[in-house]
């Protein structure tokens, strides 16, 4: 339990639990959980939502909720990691100006595009809309495992370096089981959903291992705002309903 909520504290503002030291090392495989929880939360929010805007508004207000719940953590990683990573710069520029905390226009750019992406993602979506709101956070947070997997730390001293610190197990994906089994309620969308979340993860991998060859914190929360985006996009796909 103390892991979890090490988890949830990292993640998200949520006033849970009361642990002075995070246990950053070995709380990664509770991420998935986290998405859960935060995916339950936006889920009871837009069905009340709904009951008094359209869906247009409810899906805007789901997703500021978000932003809410997790101290816009990962929107900041994303902006970050766009000035550094959307340009000509050498891996030492990148990693230097991602350290930077003013944003750039390719930051503006990049957090404007992926909310709005999610926006009109979630607004899209049809059947099993409650059910997609839970799974999808739950993907994206499960989608940094994948990161700490695959790819080393790219800096020296960093927010990021303690969950470098052990390496992953194959058993610590076990997390990913959940919003896997839930996606089998949603029909033949579950097919769409769980391969575009593969392909993502796998795109986004290599895009950060040729660009730069290494990771950092801040390219894991554009990780999960990306697969977060487009995950809500592919499922809100006509053909896919």
């Amino acid at each position: 339990m103390n892991l979890f909520i090490s988890a949830l504290q990292f993640m998200t503002i949520l006033p849970v639990g009361k642990i002075e030291t995070l246990e950053i090392k070995k709380m990664h495989q509770y991420f998935p959980l986290v998405g859960i929880f935060l995916g339950v939360i936006v889920s009871i929010f837009d069905q009340i939502a709904l009951m008094l805007w359209s869906q247009q508004v409810a899906s805007f207000l789901d997703v500021v909720l978000l932003i809410i719940l997790t101290g816009a953590f990962h929107v900041d990683g994303l902006g970050d990691a766009a000035d550094g990573l959307l340009g000509h710069r050498t891996k030492e520029q990148a990693l230097l100006i991602m350290k930077d905390s003013r944003l750039g226009t390719m930051a503006l750019a990049a957090i404007f595009s992926v909310l709005l992406i999610k926006w009109c993602g979630i607004m899209g979506i049809g059947s099993n809309r409650a059910l997609l709101l839970i799974i999808i956070p739950a993907y994206a947070r499960g989608g940094i495992l994948f990161g700490i997997y695959y790819l080393k730390y790219g800096r020296g001293e960093g927010t990021g370096k303690a969950h470098f610190a052990n390496p992953l197990k194959i058993t610590d994906f076990w997390g990913l089981s959940i919003p896997f089994f839930l996606s089998f309620f949603i029909g033949f969308k579950m097919i769409f959903l769980n391969l575009s979340f593969i392909m993502l993860v796998i795109i986004l991998i290599m895009f950060y291992k040729k660009r730069i060859g290494c990771i950092t914190g801040d390219m894991l929360g554009a990780m999960t705002e990306i697969v977060e985006a487009f995950l809500f996009l592919v499922v809100s796909m006509g053909c896919c309903i």
